[in-house]
């Protein structure tokens, strides 16, 4: 890696950490924090912020990068949060559409929404493809990332008639076990998609970041 880039590097995947954890704090300002972490966006941008700041630390000190499996795991979940939100929760045209909820939403929750579901998927998606070496995802690691969200998707239903769902679309009283199954599957078009990409993603011109070899993801 050119030494000139690798402060620019690690100060831009600080940023992306300093995002989640302005995101997060602005929730946990305006609602109970237990509530706040029930919610797969926050703890998703939780292993955002630890993870974009270890690799900021490891750029910076030209260390080695963080491991793919962890890389890829994040990557996975962020743009699942990011897929989600825009498309089920933010579309009006979804069964599970909460768009009034979040036009309720003013100011600082306004700017905090943006942050977690759009600016953090955003930018870690282009930390991806940008400023990491084309290494190639194992397909195993399909499985193994999807541990995370299914574990989720498991959980939420069971303290849901507690506690209250977190999401329209994991209610199992109204749409039944089977339904939110199906849609917990879905997550692995996701995951293959990250894996297929990975296999087919163009060496770096050499003004990036990272060398023109294929190597581990950054």
């Amino acid at each position: 890696m050119p030494a000139s880039p690798r402060p620019y590097v690690a100060a831009f995947r600080l940023l992306i950490a300093a995002a989640a954890v302005t995101g997060i704090t602005i929730e946990c300002a305006h609602f109970p924090p237990l509530r706040v972490f029930t919610y797969f966006t926050i703890l998703t941008n939780a292993a955002i912020a630890l993870t974009f700041a270890w690799s900021a630390y490891r750029t910076w000190t030209r260390r080695p990068p963080i491991p793919p499996l962890i890389y890829g795991a994040v990557l996975l979940c962020i743009v699942i949060t990011g897929l989600v939100y825009h498309l089920v929760l933010a579309n009006d045209a979804s069964d599970f559409s909460e768009s009034e909820a979040l036009g309720a939403r003013t100011g600082a929750l306004t700017f905090s929404n943006q942050l977690l579901h759009t600016m953090t998927p955003l930018t870690v998606v282009l930390d991806w493809l940008l400023l990491t070496a084309p290494g190639r995802f194992p397909w195993r690691y399909a499985g193994q990332w999807l541990l995370l969200p299914l574990a989720y998707f498991a959980v939420a239903p069971i303290r849901g008639p507690f506690s209250g769902y977190p999401y329209p679309f994991l209610d199992v009283d109204t749409r039944g076990y089977p339904a939110t199954l199906l849609l917990a599957l879905a997550l692995a078009a996701p995951s293959l998609l990250l894996i297929l990409l990975a296999h087919h993603r163009p060496s770096p011109r050499r003004n990036r970041i990272s060398p023109s070899a294929p190597r581990p993801l950054k």
